[in-house]
């Protein structure tokens, strides 16, 4: 073990040097993927046990009622649960109800529900989520009234008491799911993944916010996440989730051997199209702009087009370096990861830290917003002229209404942070500067290019 994990340490050092040298776009290449059947993919993502602990069902019942709409079509105990959670049977057999991966990817769009699109009402903003003050109380209750149920239950409690207070984020909106990953790492053995509720990793304090991407560009990236620093196979990214409940690494194969479906259905996810009509006049002009100034790095569309699956450096890209630089290049999570389960076996996964960001695909870019990586910017027309971007604007999250035509929530400047439903630009990792190439255009030309988008 001490062998492997000076390995592991001088891989992760190594990939440090060799990737932050230079200025100039570094290719990612393929990595192999597991097949695997999008039919069983998507009935495993919306009601498997890839989570084996959460609430008891009664208790859930109780403190939620029951979902006003079905929007999976599920059935049996799943039909009065909202799509974001599931039912599933601890290994006990008591039914407890889990969150599922689409507390992050998926939201409901003018009345519909858009599995793979980035949850951008999300709200860590109060604490609400993975309260340890509530797992406290539902313990002591359990406890004492029923302890099969707190045996189902307790697995997903003592996770939420440890670390549940530490995903707080400044405004609404924004996620924390990579803050999330170091954290369940720090307490998890990386061989066996059994639990300590002491941290044996230390974690920065800082909390880094993200947008979460859609789900239908993974089929042409050939690295996952914001850096671009996921490397291997998928899956054992995907699957991460499993550490939330995970008692130990017998469990996490059994999840493991399913997910190579799930991800054939993410990759069987289309984005939705634009649904108005467009300025064909436009659009033909846009897609030539686009052509000249945006394609070199985010690739080309329509029959015979290509994505270059390019990392560009933050010289170049200038955009909030926090994210990459917190726990994208801790140390210790980097060497953890990389001396774990996940990277052992016959499909590992790896991570790859990078100085700079992945410039995503751009399908379905139209109902993306807000944009960058820590949804900074409300609108395309302001991603477009940085000159514009707001330093504090806020949004409805209770009626949010879509402007189409400038592709993003509609939204209103303020003129200082007030409350967590201001987005605050000023906050360190909240920044929306970067990513300038718009500003040398005119505003007939950001239009067109816009009106282009809209067909992506």
């Amino acid at each position: 073990m001490v062998v492997l994990m000076i390995a592991a340490i001088c891989f992760s050092f190594n990939s440090f040097i060799l990737l932050r040298s230079g200025d100039d776009p570094v290719p990612v290449s393929p990595s192999r993927q597991r097949p695997g059947n999008s039919k069983e993919g998507y009935l495993y993502l919306t009601t498997g046990d890839y989570l084996r602990s959460g609430i008891p069902l009664s208790l859930f019942k109780m403190g939620f009622g029951k979902s006003a709409i079905n929007y999976l079509n599920r059935d049996s105990l799943n039909k009065d649960i909202p799509y974001d959670y599931t039912v599933v049977h601890a290994p006990n057999g008591e039914p407890v109800v889990a969150p599922n991966c689409m507390q992050c990817h998926a939201q409901v769009f003018e009345g519909k529900l858009v599995i793979g699109l980035g949850n951008s009402t999300i709200d860590f903003s109060h604490g609400q989520k993975m309260d340890p003050k509530n797992a406290a109380a539902a313990e002591r209750l359990l406890k004492k009234m029923d302890p099969q149920k707190y045996e189902a239950a307790e697995p997903f409690l003592r996770v939420v008491k440890g670390i549940g207070g530490q995903l707080h984020t400044e405004v609404r909106g924004v996620n924390t799911a990579d803050r999330l990953a170091a954290l369940l790492a720090s307490h998890r053995d990386p061989k066996t993944f059994r639990w300590s509720d002491q941290p044996m990793l230390e974690v920065s304090p800082e909390v880094i916010p993200t947008d979460v991407p859609a789900w239908w560009m993974l089929k042409k990236k050939n690295a996952m996440f914001y850096n671009g620093f996921g490397r291997g196979d998928f899956g054992r990214f995907l699957m991460a989730s499993n550490l939330l409940t995970v008692n130990d690494t017998t469990e996490s194969r059994e999840v493991d051997a399913r997910f190579n479906d799930v991800l054939a259905y993410i990759n069987s996810i289309q984005p939705p199209r634009y649904p108005n009509p467009v300025n064909r006049a436009l659009v033909k002009q846009g897609g030539i702009l686009f052509v000249q100034n945006c394609s070199r790095c985010h690739g080309s569309y329509g029959k015979g087009g290509e994505y270059p699956n390019l990392l560009i450096p933050e010289s170049e890209i200038r955009t909030d370096s926090l994210l990459y630089k917190s726990n994208y290049q801790s140390y210790q999570f980097v060497t953890w990861f990389n001396s774990s389960w996940f990277a052992q076996g016959e499909h590992p996964a790896r991570l790859e830290p990078f100085d700079g960001y992945i410039a995503p695909p751009l399908d379905g870019i139209w109902l993306t917003a807000p944009y960058l990586h820590n949804g900074s910017v409300p609108d395309m027309e302001t991603l477009l002229n940085s000159k514009e971007r707001p330093g504090y604007w806020s949004r409805d999250f209770e009626n949010p209404v879509y402007d189409y035509d400038k592709l993003g929530w509609k939204y209103s400047k303020r003129d200082s942070s007030r409350g967590t439903t201001v987005y605050n630009t000023k906050l360190p990792g909240y920044g929306n500067y970067g990513h300038r190439y718009g500003d040398k255009m005119n505003s007939k030309e950001r239009k067109a290019i816009i009106e282009y988008l809209k067909t992506l």
